[in-house]
């Protein structure tokens, strides 16, 4: 039984859900987004909550039936407030600047790294080393951080590199050379 997939998803004021068939619609004061829902799960709305079922018990269905209901939570709280995602960037040189919509990144290559934003997504750049990834869709925020971070993982011996905020990098000790 899963303890996720029963629970119902409170619809907040301001947000509008609509379901069509099994295409799902969120609207809210942030934006709107859709989805299409699984064939094998079945969505009802009523009195402000949505409810997700499964038909059976089968370990495909159980999945689907949790994943289904956080996504549609996901894209109720998404619409009420954004996501935000925030790298670091450290090393001596290592800085970033917003052009327009996209980002400058300077990361030690011999050229600088040109990020173009994908559709629903906005930079914060609050400093020289610090990038927010800010969107309504929690799915296209995390990727989307996860390949600036990709543009100079961190490196474990010299800390160089873009990390979350939140990540904590294992220093290694280098070679202790000749005695």
């Amino acid at each position: 039984m899963s303890r996720i997939g029963n629970a119902p998803v409170a619809i907040p004021e301001g947000v509008e859900v609509k379901l069509d068939g099994q295409h799902l619609t969120v609207k809210g004061p942030k934006g709107t987004l859709e989805r299409e829902i699984h064939k094998n799960i079945t969505v009802t709305i009523e009195d402000n909550v949505v409810k997700v079922t499964r038909p059976d018990d089968e370990n495909f269905n159980k999945g689907l039936h949790g994943l289904t209901r956080t996504l549609i939570k996901n894209m109720i709280e998404g619409v009420k407030h954004e996501f935000t995602r925030t790298l670091q960037i450290n090393g001596v040189g290592y800085r970033v600047q917003k052009q327009g919509n996209n980002l400058n990144l300077t990361l030690g290559y011999s050229h600088p790294v040109i990020f173009e934003a994908p559709e629903g997504i906005t930079f914060d750049v609050p400093d020289a080393n610090t990038i927010i990834v800010k969107g309504i869709d929690k799915e296209l925020v995390g990727q989307t951080a996860a390949v600036i971070r990709s543009k100079r993982a961190p490196e474990v011996y010299g800390g160089k590199g873009i990390k979350y905020d939140y990540e904590v990098i294992r220093r290694k000790e280098g070679k202790a050379g000749k005695k």
